[in-house]
């Protein structure tokens, strides 16, 4: 089957979980209001529909080709992006004095969730050249600026990320490419990186590659890379020094061209500076900031792609009989274990969007508050949150494939059905734009401590005025989600605590052998809370005489959460608080 954007849960999220309709009150969005935003969404999701969609299972197949160093994208790929560019969606957050609509990120992150589900290959190429977009405004010359922001913004170019190289993976205080001054301004950068997403492709005219290197006088490990913007053609039209070597044969993502890229066969390719010397990480993190975030987004978009695949094939599929049927074979979706998986990949799939979405709004906030403290607030709150969008949307992205496939049988492990490239596209994004298990570090010991911890707080004690809320409803619908709920936030309290104190007293070795579980354990919680502001919104909108079947369903779904899934809670934190006695006895266990 093909994809159907979920525009009215992607709106209810945003505006009851994300804040869309607080962010409009408050001014914060100019002119947009919820009205128009919904508008656009429904555009987006038509076009994710009818024109990416389809494309999503030839793409798979036909994948890319390399011949001369031309990289030749699918059949409809091209079409495809062209259409894309044309109706504004590349243009869509850009700043507008280059041509940009100038639209908050919440808006664009529920459109990068729909290109994305629609195809993972075709939604990832855009991202890049978003976050490229951000780098150069916040960090570029102005030369850079007027010379390449319009035709980014408009699509008419593409941008990558060059980081890693092959020696180096996520060490980049490894990394080995260099840069000579030319003496007029420019640079020489020489050098191998691999798995460029979108790296060489026919979309597109020109490529503009962000490329982190080295300087002569460069000082050692990370504090020594700078960022350098190398075009694939020069301003004079004139081919780079720079050229795709091979693409990989990947797992998943087939459509989209990873490649190996070499900068400097003939003397060194011609680059410009990004920011200041040695400080290219500063720059690129704007860049991967950006990146991450959407990859949360990738996790959540496959995990509805893979939902609604299996709803729909466990709706057909006939096989056994159900409890209480009187004759013949009853569809899977009315057993009890089909009936979980399927909730399972459902309320996984909206807690995720609802933390990506939380994410989003707190970036807009960071950038367009007009009072200093609120804005700085809203960048702390936005940074303890992306890593968990990141991973934990990611994490989901691969277990709903995974249950996807389940609920198929065996005919979710035969590639026709097509519910294993699901699996297949999902298995990347955990890996890119930091690994998961970089994301949890960075969660415990640089975000954790924000503020003196006030940020973590703070986001705890919402979590908790939420759970004070479901407890004085009576409505027997919500079955035991309160007390659930409030378990898990305090489960998420008491590690959090032991995490901080860890970090004081210099137990690094504690702090990041419970990373990744606290991670998980932040976004049960987080996600628990989401989910229940969604039901308390539509509980209230069903006692205002809304019949809107949709509403039961959400307060059912936040149930299911609380009783069957944020009840590991309980686990995860013990094994934050205590996990670290592996550390003792790893080396001995791995090695026997």
């Amino acid at each position: 089957m093909t994809y159907r954007a979920p525009v009215p849960d992607i709106v209810f999220t945003m505006r009851h979980v994300a804040g869309l309709d607080r962010a409009v009150a408050d001014g914060v969005y100019g002119d947009l209001s919820v009205e128009l935003a919904e508008t656009i969404l429904e555009e987006a999701g038509r076009f994710a529909n009818d024109v990416i969609a389809p494309l999503n299972r030839e793409g798979d197949k036909h994948g890319v080709t390399l011949k001369d160093g031309t990289v030749t994208t699918a059949p409809g790929w091209k079409e495809a992006y062209k259409g894309w560019t044309e109706a504004g969606w590349n243009a869509l957050p850009g700043p507008v004095e280059y041509g940009g609509q100038g639209l908050p990120t919440l808006l664009n992150s529920a459109c990068v969730e729909m290109w994305n589900a629609a195809s993972m290959a075709f939604g990832i190429g855009p991202v890049l050249t978003m976050g490229a977009i951000e780098a150069l405004v916040q960090h570029g010359t102005e030369d850079l600026k007027s010379r390449y922001l319009e035709k980014l913004v408009s699509g008419e170019w593409t941008a990558t990320m060059n980081l890693t190289e092959p020696h180096a993976g996520s060490d980049l205080a490894a990394l080995r490419s260099r840069a000579e001054p030319a003496g007029d301004g420019t640079y020489r950068v020489t050098g191998q990186k691999i798995f460029i997403t979108y790296g060489e492709h026919d979309l597109t005219d020109n490529i503009i590659h962000l490329v982190l290197a080295r300087l002569p006088d460069a000082p050692a490990g990370t504090r020594g890379i700078s960022l350098f913007l190398v075009p694939k053609f020069l301003p004079d039209g004139t081919r780079n020094d720079v050229r795709c070597h091979s693409i990989e044969h990947k797992l998943g993502i087939h459509a989209s061209p990873t490649c190996t890229m070499i900068f400097g066969d003939n003397g060194g390719a011609i680059g410009w500076l990004v920011g200041e010397e040695n400080r290219g990480l500063n720059c690129m993190f704007t860049m991967m900031n950006n990146a991450r975030l959407a990859v949360g987004l990738q996790g959540v978009a496959v995990a509805e792609r893979a939902y609604q695949q299996a709803l729909g094939y466990a709706n057909e599929r006939r096989q056994g009989r159900a409890i209480g049927a009187v004759e013949g074979m009853s569809p899977i979706a009315v057993h009890p274990d089909v009936q979980r998986n399927l909730l399972t990949m459902k309320a996984l799939t909206a807690a995720a969007r609802a933390i990506c979405y939380m994410t989003a709004e707190a970036i807009d906030r960071a950038h367009l508050e007009e009072d200093p403290g609120r804005r700085k607030k809203a960048h702390e709150r936005a940074s303890l949150l992306t890593p968990v969008a990141k991973a934990f949307s990611t994490d989901i992205g691969v277990e709903v494939a995974s249950i996807g496939v389940q609920v198929h049988g065996g005919m979710g492990f035969i590639e026709e059905t097509g519910a294993a490239q699901h699996f297949r596209d999902a298995r990347i994004a955990p890996i890119y734009e930091g690994t998961n298990g970089i994301q949890a570090i960075d969660l415990v010991t640089r975000k954790l401590p924000l503020a003196g911890g006030e940020t973590v707080r703070a986001q705890i004690a919402s979590m908790r005025a939420t759970a004070a809320r479901l407890l004085k409803e009576s409505t027997p619908a919500f079955g035991a989600t309160a007390p659930r709920l409030r378990d898990a936030i305090e489960s998420l309290d008491r590690a959090t605590s032991h995490l901080l104190q860890s970090l004081s007293s210099n137990a690094q070795g504690e702090a990041l052998a419970g990373a990744t579980p606290y991670l998980r354990l932040f976004a049960l919680a987080q996600g628990g809370a989401a989910l229940a502001e969604m039901a308390l919104a539509a509980n209230a909108q069903v006692a205002g005489g809304d019949t809107d079947p949709a509403h039961a369903g959400r307060i059912a779904l936040c149930r299911f959460f609380a009783e069957n899934i944020a009840v590991g809670a309980k686990g995860l934190e013990e094994t934050v608080m205590s996990g670290a006695g592996f550390l003792h006895d790893a080396t001995l266990a791995l090695a026997s």
